[in-house]
């Protein structure tokens, strides 16, 4: 029972670095796009 909880434990610790690892590393900045479209006004 304690080599099971001792493996869960390290699965945990484990997916943890690795979560803290890829938000420092890993590319998740939004692409940024320039969109022009021309607009018609109704002015009386």
């Amino acid at each position: 029972m304690i080599r099971l909880l001792k493996l869960l434990f390290f699965l945990l610790l484990l997916g943890f670095v690795g979560l803290v690892g890829f938000a420092y590393l890993g590319d998740l900045s939004p692409q940024i796009e320039n969109v022009k479209e021309p607009v018609t006004l109704d002015v009386d």
